[in-house]
């Protein structure tokens, strides 16, 4: 079989740019380590001329927010007639949106944290009553954007305007959720499969931008299943291995999946969820296309399997043209 023509798409036109990079760079060297012909194509508009009038097998898209994992560049690739990586456009503008995601969750009897809508149109006084209603802490994110940015945990109501406007200049719409205190655990899928859980602890009080990309004090543990009457003692903050309840761990998995399938994912994704002090679960959201960075938790999971980068990599690629709507010769599947 001859080189695959692979387009890695990279960088963007996001606030998520400069990660996006990083993971474009990565994929790309890996998958010509292998043999295949890479094309890096950094994304500065949404038009991409750069791909047309070439041949190219397939796109590995490695952008993350917008015109990444909204729909926005995989209608693109559909009208170009392009195969590439990852879920399909419903499926990219679901997840990317918090709260329509959600209302998918609560459709499927999938539990996630209460919350509630805040536009530029509402008075902070109806904002402040609503918060006080769910109690403090809580948590403001945008509806749409991912890596944390603009996201904001209010311990009382002395900073909530500032934090509201904070999050409100990082989009036109953002919502309140109710603060879940709890171990905070990402699943990855790969081909509707679940690979081991990550437990990530932080110095800080949640998984913010600088916990991902800049902190040398975020810890990531592959959990460990715990069986019988073993116990785990270990504060989570102190933790030197994670550990969790051989029932919790299938549980966690499972969720997973079903949030993944609820949504119409494709291909890959990572889950986000927290567990809480009555070993209930919370999913938080779904990322169609994970980062691929260095620290990056969908590559982490997938070591602890046993699956390289550069086979996860393949993976994701064969997937891609197993999954098409058009097939390498040009013909339209199905």
């Amino acid at each position: 079989m001859r080189p695959l023509n692979i387009a890695v798409l990279m960088g963007g036109i996001s606030s998520e740019r400069e990660i996006s990079l990083r993971s474009g760079n990565a994929v790309a060297k890996a998958l010509k380590e292998v043999g295949n012909n890479v094309i890096c194509i950094d994304v500065k508009d949404e038009n991409i001329e750069e791909i047309d009038h070439r041949e190219i097998d397939v796109a590995f898209i490695a952008l993350h927010g917008y015109f990444g994992e909204d729909g926005g560049v995989q209608q693109l690739l559909e009208a170009k007639g392009i195969p590439y990586t990852g879920s399909g456009v419903d499926a990219s503008k679901i997840a990317m949106d918090k709260l329509e995601s959600k209302k998918y969750f609560l459709a499927a009897g999938i539990k996630t944290p209460e919350y509630f809508p805040i536009k530029k149109s509402m008075k902070l006084a109806d904002i402040e009553s609503k918060v006080k209603e769910f109690g403090f802490p809580v948590v403001i994110k945008q509806t749409n954007g991912g890596s944390s940015i603009g996201v904001s945990i209010i311990k009382n109501d002395n900073n909530l305007h500032s934090h509201v406007e904070k999050a409100l200049r990082c989009g036109d719409e953002v919502f309140v959720e109710r603060y879940v205190s709890g171990r905070e655990l990402t699943v990855g899928i790969l081909d509707n499969r679940a690979l081991p859980i990550i437990e990530i602890i932080v110095s800080d009080i949640f998984f913010d931008y600088n916990a991902k990309y800049r902190s040398d004090k975020t810890r990531y543990f592959v959990i460990k299943k715990n069986f019988k009457d073993e116990i785990n003692r270990h504060d989570n903050l102190r933790r030197e291995s994670g550990f969790l309840d051989a029932e919790l761990y299938d549980k966690a998995q499972e969720l997973a999946i079903e949030a993944h399938n609820a949504i119409g994912c494709r291909g890959f994704s990572r889950v986000d969820m927290l567990l809480d002090n009555k070993n209930d679960f919370y999913i938080l959201e779904i990322n169609t296309i994970p980062g691929f960075t260095e620290k990056s938790l969908l590559p982490m999971a997938a070591r602890a399997s046993d699956i390289s980068f550069t086979t996860l990599c393949e993976k994701i690629v064969d997937l891609a043209l197993q999954n098409s709507f058009v097939s390498i010769d040009g013909s339209i599947k199905n």
